[in-house]
């Protein structure tokens, strides 16, 4: 159940009649770590609403149909906001039509998603070139094949345009880990889907000190697609 202050952020957020952006947290960092974030989108002329996340959603699944719950409160579809985690989350509600833009940051990978990059960095880095690519193209589940366990629709047509945001210097997500989930996205006919790696930034991006550079980069995104 949604707590009376996420609640409060809905009833809030309705009462303005503004465009809201559902900010989506890694369970690793609390909801106020996108407090800086809120008001830079908030001076934009967007809404924001800053939800914890469920104390019994440890996986991003059930976590998703808590957030989707608080999203059906809104009076207007939102724009998402997700960090690691949060990023996952944010797509697989986006996949559902509850956005009408999205922007993943350091999006946690759904199961499946491997380049052939990231299978040779991190699976079959013991071998040769040659054997390293017969046993990928052999065994591995590919990107482009990749089932969904979270219910991650990427095709949908009314998914709305998203931005995944990867970091140079990120090692909890590296960029063949984002761009994997960048070519399941980028499927999608009905709407742009875009990457962009930030030279220098790692994992800590939206909180460590040069997280200005990232907001600006997710709020320039949303606001080509959306009039708050």
């Amino acid at each position: 159940m949604p707590s009376a202050y996420d609640l409060d952020q809905v009833r809030h957020a309705n009462a303005t009649g503004r465009v809201p952006v559902v900010f989506v947290h890694d369970p690793w960092l609390l909801a106020e770590s996108w407090e800086p974030w809120a008001e830079v989108f908030g001076q934009a002329g967007f809404v924001p609403v800053v939800p914890a996340w469920p104390e019994d959603g440890e996986f991003a699944g059930p976590a998703a149909g808590h957030f989707a719950g608080l999203i059906g409160g809104l009076a207007r579809r939102p724009a998402l906001v997700g960090h690691a985690a949060g990023g996952l989350v944010a797509q697989i509600l986006a996949g559902r039509g509850l956005a009408c833009a999205c922007v993943a940051i350091s999006p946690a990978p759904f199961r499946g998603a491997l380049t052939y990059g990231r299978f040779r960095h991190a699976v079959a880095n013991a071998v040769g070139e040659e054997e390293a690519r017969r046993l990928y193209e052999t065994y591995a589940v590919q990107a482009a094949q990749a089932a969904d366990p979270w219910g991650l629709d990427g095709a949908a047509p009314d998914r709305g345009p998203l931005l995944l945001v990867a970091g140079e210097l990120d090692r909890t997500v590296p960029w063949a880990a984002a761009h994997a989930s960048y070519l399941w996205q980028a499927r999608n006919r009905h709407h742009l889907t875009e990457i962009v790696e930030l030279p220098g930034r790692g994992h800590s991006m939206t909180v460590d000190s040069g997280w200005r550079e990232v907001c600006g980069t997710a709020l320039t995104f949303i606001e080509r697609f959306v009039d708050p």
